[in-house]
């Protein structure tokens, strides 16, 4: 096959997923069977001439398919397209992201993408962040922290461009400079919801607005689930910030969790319905995660780990075993003989002398004749470190 006859093959390709992409619904996997047995130019032709149902397919949905084909033209969903600024990306492309073949018949027709980063590039080092839509503040708070963290360290923040959690984390990474992806249940050239225009434009300026339906079109209830499953097979992990028991944002956790991808919470107070969604992931396979340290430790490579959280280190927190024990013989209220002191510490009066004169040198205790006793310092030491606990 010469370099022409490679070219017009890759041209009637794209045409004909282009074609797809107006007449089939994202996710069809009866559709996605007919395409990995007769290929896009014969799924394509057959749907055009209209002629008996392809496998799998009863008269009535056929029929409407065919009727949908009638309308289709994707020399001009093209020619809209690169108006827009929109590119078409189909499976073997360069800049297809090869995680999405995971999804196996239910694998998108191709991509629209609206934004000039390489996507394929940007997938490799992605996480999802969703949520609810009519989150709490705790719930903004967290996602948009957690967003502007992980763009800091270089990772891709993926979420659906929805009003709560999607919008907090879109915006986290924008202000902090990162790369963020929408990924859209509409073409990419109609933003919705309106309210988050100037949020999808700005996205697609910094960072990658994608879909699977041709320019024009308008989103649907099931167009939103289909959708997700997109987010999690594009990303290496899902995280969960805020979702009740319904939430959308559990399909895409679901979805992630199935195609053997990480599944993240985080979790909140066991009060708030939009929070059960979150813990009931977490009773199950998902990882508890708190901040964006702890998720690249979950996703990234080995090594990249979250530093250990520890308390706070109190002067007496430093000091010998032994001299600890001396010191918490010490009564709080009068002074005390150093043979008392020996006996509850477990030790000799020698070697209690020896630790009381090392405490007083430190400034915890102070000699009151034959007694020792606490100085206020240690005093107020060791309230401060029973509040901490």
């Amino acid at each position: 096959m010469t370099a022409g006859d490679r070219e017009r093959k890759q041209e009637s390709e794209l045409l004909d997923r282009v074609f797809l992409t107006r007449v089939l619904e994202p996710g069809d996997e009866v559709a996605g069977r007919w395409l990995r047995r007769y290929g896009p130019g014969e799924t394509a032709r057959r749907l055009r001439d209209g002629g008996e149902p392809l496998p799998g397919m009863s008269g009535t949905r056929w029929g409407g398919l065919v009727a949908r084909a009638r309308r289709a033209h994707p020399e001009r969903d093209l020619e809209e397209a690169r108006r827009a600024g929109v590119r078409f990306v189909g499976p073997g492309d360069a800049e297809w992201p090869r995680q999405l073949d995971d999804l196996g018949d239910a694998r998108p027709l191709g991509l629209w993408v609206r934004g000039r980063p390489g996507l394929r590039m940007w997938a490799l080092r992605s996480v999802a962040v969703v949520g609810a839509r009519a989150c709490t503040e705790y719930g903004t708070h967290v996602a948009g922290t957690l967003a502007a963290e992980l763009a800091e360290r270089g990772w891709v923040v993926v979420s659906g461009g929805a009003y709560g959690i999607d919008g907090a984390a879109h915006r986290g990474a924008l202000a902090a400079g990162g790369a963020t992806v929408a990924v859209l249940a509409c073409g990419v050239d109609r933003p919705y919801p309106r309210g988050h225009t100037a949020l999808i434009d700005r996205i697609a300026e910094q960072g990658l607005v994608i879909g699977e339906l041709p320019p024009g079109e308008h989103p649907t209830p099931s167009r939103f689930v289909l959708r997700n499953r997109v987010i999690a097979a594009l990303t290496r992990g899902t995280v969960v910030v805020e979702a009740a028991c319904r939430s959308g944002s559990l399909v895409t956790a679901r979805a992630a969790a199935r195609l053997g991808r990480l599944t993240m919470g985080v979790p909140g107070p066991v009060t708030s319905g939009l929070s059960a969604g979150v813990h009931d992931l977490l009773r199950g396979e998902a990882v508890l995660v708190t901040d964006a340290a702890e998720v690249v430790e979950v996703v990234g490579d080995m090594g990249e780990l979250a530093p250990p959280r520890r308390g706070p280190v109190f002067p007496r927190d430093l000091l010998e075993p032994a001299a600890r024990a001396v010191l918490a013989a010490l009564p709080g209220d009068r002074a005390a003989p150093a043979a008392e002191i020996a006996c509850d510490a477990g030790t000799t009066p020698d070697d209690a002398i020896a630790r009381l004169y090392e405490l007083r040198a430190l400034g915890y205790v102070e000699r009151h004749g034959d007694g020792w006793k606490l100085t206020r310092q240690a005093m107020i030491s060791a309230r401060i470190g029973r509040e901490r606990c």
